[in-house]
């Protein structure tokens, strides 16, 4: 793996609190929704970090990402000698480290739920992922809803809904914003993307997390990219719902 130089502030800032300078590499903001959940986990927290960004779609993307990562993909979470390469991992990897943040929920039922929806996301509903991807200001009403779209959609619905009773219809889904609501986030800008109509309890937690400080400024930032990749730009004219 190819050595990379960490700020020197954030260094010394994070070296003063006893803990290793981090650095995230994502990809595109407009796309790349496993680079958005550790992303999000890190700003809602207020950990230091350094970001670096590789474009998607380039003829060199694949080369470097592998300068950080052996596997091929992003996101990657480089601590000093340690380098964390999957979104959930990272995620672990950090509520580990800072375990004062309570990144996950301190009740033992309610982590457990957490987790288990956080592993659920991570390795299904490859129907909503496939056919309806995240293009933050791209516009697809109606596009997407394929059977396996939608039966995801229905999951997730049962998902917040379970969680949100639970927690009492707290502000999100397990009452203060953690790691669950980080992985659900690129759900809400899908949502928002294909023009997806939820229960109002649902789509008022939906519209709570996109209004989240670490979310809107995702998307701000998002917004300014001007990398463009032509595969996510355009839709094939599949039948709306």
């Amino acid at each position: 793996m190819q050595a990379t130089e960490l700020d020197p502030t954030l260094s010394q800032t994070l070296a003063d609190a006893g803990r290793m300078p981090l650095k995230l590499v994502i990809a595109n903001k407009r796309y790349s929704s496993w680079s958005m959940r550790p992303w999000l986990v890190l700003k809602a927290f207020g950990i230091a970090f350094e970001e670096a960004c590789i474009g998607l779609g380039r003829p060199d993307t694949s080369l470097q990402i592998s300068h950080y990562s052996a596997a091929g993909r992003v996101p990657v979470l480089l601590a000093g000698d340690i380098a964390v390469w999957d979104s959930l991992a990272i995620c672990e990897y950090l509520a580990e480290q800072f375990p004062e943040k309570a990144m996950w929920p301190t009740d033992v039922a309610a982590r457990a739920m957490a987790r288990s929806i956080c592993a659920e996301m991570h390795g299904g509903f490859t129907g909503l992922r496939s056919s309806m991807w995240m293009n933050i200001g791209a516009s697809f009403p109606g596009k997407g809803r394929t059977p396996e779209a939608q039966s995801d959609i229905g999951r997730i619905s049962e998902i917040w809904e379970t969680c949100l009773t639970q927690s009492g219809h707290h502000q999100f889904l397990f009452g203060a914003f953690s790691i669950a609501d980080a992985y659900y986030a690129p759900v809400v800008m899908r949502l928002q993307i294909y023009g997806v109509s939820m229960a109002p309890a649902l789509q008022a937690y939906a519209d709570r997390v996109a209004a989240h400080p670490a979310v809107a400024q995702w998307i701000a930032e998002a917004l300014l990219e001007t990398d463009r990749v032509d595969k996510y730009e355009t839709y094939p004219d599949l039948p709306a719902a």
